[in-house]
């Protein structure tokens, strides 16, 4: 399951409240493109993130990330899921903060029914 921290930034004595951090349970060179970046999160609600950036990913040549929402427990067995309030899709073009904020609204999501589909891809 994904690691989560607390941001050191703004903190308690900026009146901010803490914003949770989202640690990949694995990153890694993106199978397809060696030179591309892959993050993969995994929550206790059984859904989780497939994140990358890579030349062919939407706003990988910007330094952007795309966003895939998956189910799945581990890094080899998951599916990417078409069919959240989320997303129908994958989502492109996202900064870190983006990326951080859609993980928390996945990580909010009710739990996924797992089933045999989950495989590695």
């Amino acid at each position: 399951m994904s690691n989560t921290k607390e941001n050191p930034s703004g903190g308690e004595r900026s009146g901010k409240k803490l914003k949770k951090v989202y640690e990949p349970a694995w990153e890694g060179p993106h199978q397809a493109d060696a030179n591309g970046i892959q993050r993969l999160y995994f929550f206790q609600n059984g859904y989780g993130a497939s994140v990358l950036k890579c030349e062919h990913s939407y706003g990988g040549k910007q330094g952007l990330w795309e966003l895939a929402v998956v189910i799945g427990k581990s890094s080899d067995c998951f599916r990417i899921c078409y069919t959240t309030h989320i997303t129908q899709d994958v989502i492109g073009y996202l900064d870190e903060e983006e990326v951080q904020e859609l993980l928390a609204k996945i990580e909010k999501l009710p739990r996924a029914k797992l089933g045999r589909r989950a495989k590695g891809v």
